[in-house]
């Protein structure tokens, strides 16, 4: 799975695609009742052109920026929804990250051009690069409500071929084999967490090494690198089935400044952090001030379910939330009462370690407190 290096002109471009994009664009159509035919009519192109898009085989990343934006537009003023054009631009970033991946396969891109490398990820984007292998509609584009009969049978969602999956993965392998140097930590790091939706043996059995490689080597106060990577490594196997190693990695890092960088790394993740960040170093920042935790404490209660294999991360979180803003919990939400309801779900589901049922028993105590 490595080879010589490759960059992104030349012939590569034969291996873009615009499958994640060309499905926005067919939802943001349908969700203003249109057809393929009267969409091409209103934009004045040929129906093949609209065709072409939808399926990914003109990837609108191809257009002129200035086609693009005023595309992006027009949907909304043809009955799309107004953040129509938010989301086909997160789409296009998505499809980048995927054409990067299947052009290249296990060769190597240097970071300097790599999307990977280019910022760090949050969830919305992260679900777009990732619906082709989880099937699942990201809940950001459950804003496109579709107005127009489907005729016969669709794909749900973007889909890639046997081929272009192994090219895309086989690349992430190389990039996080091949990734070691300081200034490659971003683009390695998210290499491996999206190595977690690869099904193959092969890569769970890789995945165990870099946990036994990362997630017994000490972690300084500080150390965001090697936190990240020992996190990125356990939570990327709990999403192969594997949830074994994030327990390990939640007692390495509860009491300690590592809870910290959790927080705001989850913080940016979920939205509350507004800024882009380029690199790793905003989640040891001391002041987190910035961010208020009411849009986390939502997403994670929502989370707390004893099926999931990232539970344990999850209510680590939860807990290290909730101590740091007791405020959460002193004002009537449904938040608040959907928290109240799944700590008796755990309670009851018999799946919780040692540490597990002291968190619960410390969430418990907290809402007992905020109830005073």
């Amino acid at each position: 799975m490595s080879g010589a290096a490759a960059t992104l002109t030349g012939s590569q471009g034969c291996r873009s695609t615009g499958i994640v994009t060309g499905y926005v664009l067919k939802l943001a159509r349908q969700s203003a009742g249109l057809t393929q035919e009267r969409l091409a009519e209103r934009l004045a192109v040929d129906g093949s052109t609209v065709q072409g898009w939808e399926s990914g085989r003109r990837p609108l990343s191809a257009m002129p920026a200035g086609e693009f934006v005023r595309l992006a537009a027009r949907l909304p003023r043809l009955g799309a929804p107004p953040a129509t054009g938010q989301h086909l631009r997160a789409a296009v970033e998505a499809d980048l990250v995927l054409s990067t991946g299947i052009a290249a396969g296990g060769a190597w891109v240097d970071p300097d051009v790599h999307p990977l490398a280019a910022s760090v990820h949050r969830k919305t984007l992260t679900n777009l690069i990732t619906w082709p292998f989880t099937g699942h509609l990201p809940q950001e584009l459950n804003v496109f409500t579709p107005k127009v009969p489907r005729r016969g049978p669709v794909a749900p969602g973007p889909t890639m071929g046997a081929d272009e999956r192994s090219r895309f993965f086989d690349h992430l392998m190389t990039v996080a084999e091949r990734g070691l140097r300081a200034d490659e930590a971003l683009l390695r790091r998210q290499a491996v967490y999206l190595l977690g939706f690869d099904q193959r043996d092969q890569v769970a059995a890789w995945l165990r090494g870099q946990w036994a490689s990362a997630g017994h080597r000490p972690i300084a106060d500080g150390d965001v690198t090697s936190l990240l990577e020992a996190r990125s490594a356990s939570v990327a196997l709990a999403s192969t089935g594997d949830s074994t190693h994030l327990h390990d990695f939640v007692a390495r890092t509860t009491g300690s400044r590592a809870e910290l960088a959790n927080l705001n790394y989850w913080a940016h993740w979920i939205g509350e952090l507004h800024d882009d960040q380029t690199d790793d170093t905003f989640m040891a920042e001391d002041d987190t001030r910035a961010w208020s935790g009411v849009r986390l404490f939502h997403h994670l209660v929502s989370r707390l379910d004893p099926a999931s294999p990232h539970l344990p991360l999850n209510l680590h979180t939860v807990h290290t939330l909730v101590a740091s803003r007791p405020a959460l919990l002193t004002e009537r939400s449904a938040a608040r009462d959907a928290l109240s309801g799944a700590l008796e779900i755990l309670t009851s589901a018999d799946v919780l370690t040692r540490d597990g049922r002291d968190q619960v028993a410390g969430l418990h105590y907290a809402l007992r407190l905020a109830d005073r």
